[in-house]
């Protein structure tokens, strides 16, 4: 029998039902059904300010029966452009209700990627921040969809009285304001409308299988792809996290969700799968690691899901530092593998401010919302990112094919559940390249990314199948940054990689061949990035542009940025080398003045002088003053230092 057969994993389950049951119901039902069993506590709190799970709901209805009085209805798609505030959330769950179905996008994307969102998903509306008319304005018009409509948010508008005023006279000030005669429509405004005309709400919820709202990711290719995510695929994420927790139920327990709500990791755990469990949101619409800090040591939470950048970003926070971290029930890293010695420092750093738990690793993809597998609660596998989720399975396959692998052998990892996608939107070839039935009966997502199974069903990442760079935890495409940059009057050929970086993972830098006639300045690099930042978004951004006469060439021809890869890996090693030679110099003058200086004070005899001289070289040369590799020409000066020292100390007796 097949390890995906058997499922050996299930007995490292514990507690956690092994099978659940999945209501035939929306995502509104089951926020619905959450509000009647916690109607009196906090959905969510956002700068302070607190809404009831009752209040949560007037507010989805009102705002379901605005997007009526817009003239959206049943399959209408709506672009939602939010980072975490409350407008996002009245709206995702307000579409939802109406059976509309959102298109979740980055707020930072540029305004050419807005573009093609808008008009890949034919929005009939999108919802934004006012602070970000000024980049998406200028779109509208060259819409496919003319009667695409502009809804605007303020922050303000969410906030208690004297924060919204303080807000307004400080951050609000930083952004342009709309002009008043610009083609946009008020928040409140378009609230005021939907509840003047109290069209009535469906009674008809929809059904589970139907299509909740579109995110994006690169597909297997790493090319964007919409993926279309059903009610079930949501509503089956939040119970199976849940399950898989270990301390469920999850009433009245408070999540701070900093992960965007256009990810699915954001959206599926941090929002969806706290509401259906009764726990209140704590909305963070922008990380910085002070504010995160702050949030921690005064709501006192009792989950956080991050990547990995965030938790490294929480060891150097000096505001923890004494911080009592002991109202943590669950730790939970997605967005990206977390490396081994990360989560040693993690789980230190945790057990230090008093912490009773450790991180547990998740793993998934769009494609399935998002994780579809987690470290068990009491057990730890070092290297795994953990086991199935209830009722979901995994199998490795022999990348190209469906042909099972046998334990500890790497292929492809391919995973199949509830909340695997319906499709790619408009996209039926990739659709059936990744979503295959096998000899099982079963579909099987097919993931693109490289792992294995052990014999009791831990699974191991190694490494994605598809090109893609990871930087702060979102995902980056080469393929498309190449097509932007090649766009570019002066550029013939370009070539993304991923540069290693201590808080990023990584960052992003653009190898160039000019056009014929162009020459390599400072200001064709400074145009071409200027050029970039109109059309990729902050956080895609080439940190670097180095031009090249040519790129190296496979042999069938493509472009090898895997030796694009190897030459900048070896480039930062050298620079690091070369630092820390230059420090271990600067070190060992420090060393030698600090030594003087001291023999000085002391005024001992030439013979103490010469020996704590040559002490304190040796020490410096040989590392252990400075705890890095020095060069070998002062590790041979150090040798030399100890035989004179000892010469002087047989002479001195």
């Amino acid at each position: 029998m097949s390890l995906s057969a058997s499922a050996p994993w299930l007995k490292y389950y514990g507690e956690v039902p092994h099978h659940l049951t999945y209501p035939q119901k929306t995502i509104y039902q089951m926020v619905r059904d959450a509000a009647i069993r916690d109607a009196r506590l906090p959905a969510y709190e956002f700068m302070g300010k607190k809404t009831t799970f009752a209040q949560f709901m007037e507010k989805i209805d009102q705002t379901a029966q605005a997007f009526l009085a817009m003239g959206i209805q049943k399959g209408d798609r709506v672009t939602i452009c939010m980072p975490n505030c409350p407008q996002a959330l009245h709206a995702f769950y307000g579409l939802n209700r109406i059976g509309a179905v959102s298109n979740m996008i980055h707020p930072l994307s540029a305004a050419g990627e807005i573009k093609f969102y808008l008009n890949f998903s034919y929005s009939k509306c999108i919802l934004t921040l006012d602070q970000f008319y000024a980049k998406i304005a200028p779109v509208m018009p060259e819409l496919d969809n003319k009667d695409c409509k502009l809804l605007l948010a303020k922050i303000e508008d969410e906030l208690y009285p004297h924060l919204a005023l303080g807000y307004a006279l400080t951050a609000a000030r930083k952004y342009p304001k709309p002009p008043k005669n610009g083609k946009y429509i008020w928040w409140s405004e378009f609230q005021r409308v939907g509840k003047k005309r109290n069209l009535p709400l469906p009674k008809n919820y929809g059904r589970a299988e139907d299509g909740a709202s579109i995110l994006y990711s690169g597909g297997t290719t790493g090319t964007t792809k919409g993926i279309l995510l059903s009610n079930m695929n949501f509503n089956a994420l939040g119970l199976q996290t849940i399950a898989a927790s270990g301390f469920s139920p999850i009433d009245g327990m408070k999540m701070l969700s900093v992960m965007p709500v256009f990810h699915g990791f954001g959206l599926g755990i941090g929002i969806h799968t706290a509401l259906i469990g009764g726990a209140c949101c704590i909305l963070v619409p922008k990380f910085n690691v002070n504010t995160y800090a702050d949030l921690l040591i005064k709501k006192q939470p009792n989950i956080i899901p991050g990547v990995p950048t965030l938790f490294e970003a929480l060891l150097r926070a000096e505001k923890l530092e004494n911080a009592d971290l002991s109202c943590l029930k669950g730790v939970f890293s997605g967005g990206d593998s977390m490396s081994i010695e990360l989560k040693k420092k993690v789980d230190e750093f945790l057990k230090m401010h008093h912490a009773s738990v450790q991180v547990r690793q998740g793993y998934g993809l769009t494609e399935c919302v998002t994780a579809s597998c987690l470290t068990p609660k009491d057990y730890n596998r070092v290297g795994s990112i953990g086991v199935p989720f209830p009722d979901t399975y995994y199998k490795i396959v022999k990348p190209g094919t469906t042909q099972e692998l046998d334990a500890n052998l790497e292929g492809e990892i391919c995973v199949s559940g509830p909340s695997v996608m319906l499709e790619y939107v408009d996209n039926p070839e990739e659709t059936h390249n990744t979503l295959r039935r096998h000899d099982d009966g079963r579909i099987w997502l097919h993931t693109g990314d490289l792992g294995k199974m052990d014999e009791d069903g831990f699974v191991y990442f190694s490494q994605r199948i598809k090109r893609m760079i990871i930087t702060s935890g979102y995902n980056v495409y080469p393929g498309q940054l190449e097509n932007i940059i090649d766009g570019h009057e002066k550029v013939l050929l370009s070539c993304v990689i991923g540069v290693k970086d201590p808080y990023k993972m990584q960052k992003v830098k653009a190898f160039v061949v000019l056009r014929p006639g162009c020459e390599p300045s400072d200001a064709v690099k400074q145009e071409i990035l200027d050029y970039c930042r109109q059309h990729i978004a902050k956080y895609a951004m080439p940190y670097d542009i180095e031009f090249r006469p040519e790129l190296p060439k496979t042999l069938v021809g493509k472009v090898a940025y895997r030796v694009l890869e190897e030459e900048e890996a070896e480039r930062q090693a050298a620079i690091l080398k070369a630092e820390g030679e230059a420090q271990a110099i600067l070190n060992v003058q420090q060393a030698l003045a600090d030594s003087i200086k001291m023999l000085n004070e002391a005024n001992p005899n030439e013979q103490v002088i010469k020996i704590k001289a040559l002490e304190s070289f040796e020490k410096a040369a040989d590392g252990q003053a400075t705890k890095i590799i020095v060069p070998s020409e002062i590790q041979s000066l150090a040798g030399l230092a100890a035989s004179f020292k000892g010469l002087l100390e047989e002479d001195k007796k």
